[in-house]
């Protein structure tokens, strides 16, 4: 299976590779999400590098879960340098945590602590993708930015001993990476995913540095090619206790707007609409590169990211 083709992939001086992934159990009472960093974007320590020398992002890496739901909300993300780090075409192994694709299945086997009140997230995450795609698509004039939607609709099984908790349900997964930090070339940008019964609906909708806005919508179905189509509507969820903006695309009202991360320069929502005469759960992301550059937010971060050295 070719998707095994990336998680050892050279990741340039200053730059970053990302591997996410996100699901909702079938009944909507649990979910998660799950990114592995290779050059952590939003790593202070990486920030700080980046300006005394040019910097190798082996040695800012991370695995982040959120996990949310009826056993309350816990989130992990404890950095680590390139000793604690290996790589190959198919596994990505940082400290006790790692990603793994066996046959045409994504293992995310996880032992990690949570921030700020220590307790343990110990589990496994099975992601088997119903579509794929090969797809590669810029994100930014310069080509410097990639993104590929690599299983736009996947069935995911979570098995937790902790918390005790085990679901299967829907997910999707992505990969993004590129050659110089976001906050070089982006201001602002806002994501949002969800899977219809033969196809995803993604939405994307950057503001670059130099002001100008560029967003699409993508129709991707079973033979895994993105089809544009027209971008929904501009709706806003409201602002969180960050103040965050979250700006979204809908053409049908939002119902049951919830709030699973919310920080000063990045939030992360879930919510339902309807696309396509279906009511979807959509997953939804906002992030403000301006608010994360800001002195007094890469003071605070340490608390939410600490480092193992």
């Amino acid at each position: 299976m070719k998707t095994l083709e990336q998680f050892g992939e050279l990741v340039p001086t200053n730059g970053y590779r990302w591997w996410y992934l996100d699901a909702l159990s079938d009944d909507h009472r649990h979910g998660l999400a799950i990114i592995g960093f290779v050059g952590s974007v939003f790593s202070p320590y990486y920030f700080s590098a980046r300006k005394r020398v040019p910097a190798d992002p082996e040695n800012f890496c991370s695995i982040n879960i959120g996990l949310y739901g009826d056993l309350g909300h816990r989130w992990c993300m404890t950095e680590r340098s390139k000793r604690h780090m290996t790589r190959s075409a198919a596994q990505f192994q940082i400290g006790p945590s790692s990603m793994t694709w066996e046959e045409d299945t994504l293992v995310i086997r996880i032992d990690e602590i949570t921030v700020p009140f220590p307790s343990r997230v110990r589990g496994i995450v099975r992601l088997k993708p119903r579509l794929t795609s090969m797809a590669e698509l810029a994100l930014d004039p310069g080509m410097r930015h990639r993104w590929r939607p690599v299983a736009p609709v996947a069935d995911v099984k979570a098995d937790f001993e902790k918390p005790g908790l085990s679901w299967r349900g829907t997910g999707y997964h992505d990969m993004n990476w590129g050659t110089r930090p976001l906050e070089e070339d982006f201001s602002s940008w806002v994501w949002s995913r969800a899977a219809l019964k033969d196809s995803a609906h993604i939405v994307y909708d950057r503001v670059l540095k130099d002001g100008s806005r560029s967003g699409f919508a993508l129709r991707i179905k079973e033979d895994g090619v993105p089809q544009e189509i027209a971008i929904p509507k501009p709706v806003e969820l409201g602002r969180a206790f960050w103040r965050m903006g979250r700006p979204a695309h809908a053409d049908h009202p939002l119902d049951d707007v919830k709030t699973l991360e919310d920080s000063p320069f990045y939030t992360r929502s879930l919510f339902h609409t309807r696309i396509d005469e279906e009511t979807v759960p959509v997953f939804h992301e906002s992030l403000s590169l301006d608010r994360f550059t800001n002195p007094l937010v890469q003071r605070m971060l340490p608390f939410k990211m600490p480092r193992r050295a």
